[in-house]
């Protein structure tokens, strides 16, 4: 639920399908991933109030392969985890590559 103007969501997929609703951050936690944030912004008039969720939340989304070892600050790290705007995919054979895949299926269901 929406705590600025009570817009609820009764389903992850009512959510996710919500064209008012925009992911436009991730707060990684290096520690434990799945405590990582999406922040989204719910977008509608009157309201502008931006939602942090768990990563966790939408772990079962991501089917593919998941690295073991972390590579931040390595040679092939873009530091894409680093900046909480950088939304980009990541080619780094890194941990932190799948909630990154997840953003961007994420902005795929809603066509950005």
């Amino acid at each position: 639920m929406c705590p600025m103007c009570s817009t609820t969501w009764k389903t992850r997929d009512e959510f996710l399908e919500d064209r008012t609703l925009v992911i436009n951050g991730y707060g990684v936690d290096f520690e434990r991933l799945e405590w990582s944030l999406f922040y989204f912004t719910h977008a509608k008039d009157g309201c502008d109030t931006t939602l942090a969720i768990p990563a966790e939340e939408f772990f079962d989304l991501y089917e593919g392969e998941r690295f073991n070892e972390r590579k931040t600050g390595q040679k092939d790290c873009p530091r894409y985890c680093l900046d909480e705007k950088q939304l980009n995919r990541c080619d780094a054979f890194c941990e932190c590559v799948f909630n990154r895949e997840i953003i961007r299926m994420i902005k795929e269901r809603h066509g950005r």
